[in-house]
């Protein structure tokens, strides 16, 4: 008999449901724009092809969609995105606005979110769980020595720690945030030449890197504080670049009165 729980330094606890995994994915996917509003979903059996599961499972994890909202139903045509989502924390997704003072929202709802994520992830994640942190992690290091864009696989590093808590609600969350979660991609409304240099996303690797050693030593606290010191720096780093944005402008301030010649001449 198959067990249904994993066991993770000596803790036994149930194992993800498969339908989980499904509903995971192709939420992932709606969120991301891969399957926009309005598009069907892949067929049962298609579906029932990419994840490797029964179509008991599929059509659980179909209900499971159709119940937070996120897609319908119609009779004969087959499951479709809808148009205006009903799923909680949708809205997170809405355009905000080409903001710094948003950047930093975002990143204090993330540190609400991602530093018990990552407690959990210490104590919950699997071998499976685990091995997809490295390989985000990895990725991540292997985009930087090519010089491309690692804001993909940044978001994919702290997807992977929500989803080894096995609670998809951390997952939701992060999913809802989408590009916003990683606020200095070259792809975000606030990615800037000024945080995406090497020495900047070197930094940020360094960081993760505690993070993944706390997750892989299954020390919650040390993950927490891992996991808060990132988010702390990333949030005083945005901070930074407000402060500099108020001397530039009172610096051009300065030189706009300077270039003022006084009027000295006597009325006639």
């Amino acid at each position: 008999m198959v067990s249904n729980t994993v066991e993770t330094s000596g803790e036994r606890r149930p194992r993800p449901k498969l339908s989980e995994r499904v509903v995971a994915a192709l939420r992932s996917q709606v969120f991301a724009g891969e399957i926009p509003p309005g598009r069907k979903l892949p067929t049962e059996n298609q579906l029932t092809e990419t994840f490797g599961v029964s179509r008991t499972v599929v059509r659980e994890a179909i209900a499971t969609l159709a119940a937070d909202g996120l897609v319908e139903s119609r009779q004969g045509a087959g499951v479709f995105v809808r148009d205006h989502p009903t799923l909680a924390f949708g809205s997170i997704s809405l355009d905000v606005g080409n903001k710094l003072s948003q950047a930093i929202n975002v990143l204090e709802v993330r540190m609400g979110i991602e530093i018990e994520s990552a407690g959990l992830a210490a104590l919950r994640r699997n071998s499976a769980q685990e091995a997809q942190i490295q390989e985000a992690f990895f990725e991540f290091e292997r985009l930087l020595a090519l010089d491309q864009a690692t804001g993909k696989t940044d978001f994919a590093f702290h997807r992977a720690i929500a989803a080894a808590t096995n609670n998809p609600f951390y997952v939701e969350v992060l999913d809802a945030l989408g590009a916003r979660t990683i606020p200095c991609d070259v792809t975000s409304p606030w990615g800037t030449e000024s945080v995406l240099t090497r020495d900047y996303q070197e930094g940020l690797q360094r960081e993760h890197l505690v993070i993944l050693n706390a997750i892989s030593a299954s020390d919650p606290q040390a993950a927490r504080d891992a996991m808060r010191q990132h988010l702390s720096a990333s949030q005083e780093r945005y901070r930074r670049r407000l402060r500099g944005q108020q001397a530039d402008y009172l610096a051009g301030m300065g030189k706009a009165h300077a270039s003022r010649t006084p009027q000295t001449g006597k009325k006639t």
